[in-house]
């Protein structure tokens, strides 16, 4: 496949690279020993402004099984852009690693550290984008309903990083992706047009609603937590407000939906029940489990 130079967004990605990153990872995945040694000799940092489980885990053991070596850094070292610059950083760091993984607050730190170290940065989750959330999740839905752009998704919650990466994978290969979300927690109207742009030219279907009924029909329902971490917002009038978009039984049933998808932590009770959660619909361990093969697919990809 073509090789990366880094991954900050999907839209950066063309169709091709895209669906070669799935089959990639699909094929680490079922053939582990033959990439065993692809990032030999190689040192990722990783670099986490935010808590993470998944993320710092799948990272670390991925980059093992790949044969190279982590270096975990988080604000026990100095807050990024508070003890030293986030350019002088990034430029420090690529002196001894051969590529980042951020976790952070802001895009502009990612735009600042791609600018600043000359060694290749991926996003491990920002503000605005988690392009390596939404690959595992498209790998899921490739592996359990085949050609992604015969495949229906909806996407119930807040227009968050997940839902733009998820906008944005959908819009470049064709797929259909029904967004519904509260009024006044759509999407941001750039990463909108972005995503309206990219569909246009691959006649992905991108469908936007207030209403959980639009979501009828779909083949999986995705949700995620109505309050994303350093969100401020007062709790008690998100909850009012998200409350009638929770996903349970009876709501699954009535979209006749056959997958459920999260990219956790999930608040039980909240976005989602347990029952949904924990049932058959549920695909959020195999989504778990994806992270680190599409993930080791974009280290393979970055130093092929």
């Amino acid at each position: 496949m073509s090789q990366l130079s880094q991954l900050l967004c999907l839209a950066d990605l063309s169709k091709s690279q895209l669906s070669e990153l799935l089959t990639l990872a699909g094929q680490i995945k079922q053939n582990p020993d033959d990439y065993s040694q692809a990032l030999k000799g190689k040192s990722i940092a990783l670099l986490f402004e935010k808590p993470s489980l998944r993320t710092r885990v799948s990272f670390d053991v991925g980059i093992y099984k790949l044969g190279g070596h982590s270096v975990y850094l988080d604000q026990q070292n100095g807050a990024l852009g508070v003890r030293e610059s986030v350019e002088d950083f990034g430029s420090n760091l690529a002196c001894w690693c051969d590529a980042i993984v951020a976790r952070v607050y802001s895009q502009q730190t990612l735009l600042k550290l791609a600018s600043s170290s000359k060694k290749p940065v991926i996003n491990a989750l920002s503000d605005l984008y988690h392009p390596c959330q939404a690959l595992a999740d498209l790998l899921s839905l490739q592996e359990v309903l085949g050609d992604l752009s015969q495949v229906h998704l909806a996407f119930v919650g807040d227009g968050n990083n997940v839902c733009h990466s998820l906008m944005l994978g959908a819009a470049i290969l064709g797929m259909s992706l029904t967004v519904v979300t509260p009024p006044g927690f759509g999407p941001d109207a750039h990463v909108l047009l972005r995503a309206q742009a990219l569909a246009a030219q691959s006649g992905a279907k991108l469908t936007l609603s207030q209403h959980v009924s639009a979501a009828a029909g779909a083949d999986a329902i995705y949700t995620d937590t109505w309050l994303s971490m350093g969100n401020k917002a007062d709790p008690a009038q998100i909850e009012k407000a998200f409350a009638p978009y929770q996903i349970n039984t009876a709501v699954m049933q009535r979209l006749g939906a056959k997958h459920f998808m999260h990219c956790l932590p999930a608040h039980r009770g909240q976005e989602v029940t347990s029952e949904v959660l924990d049932s058959d619909y549920s695909l959020v361990l195999r989504q778990a489990e994806n992270r680190m093969h599409a993930q080791n697919a974009v280290l393979v990809s970055l130093f092929s």
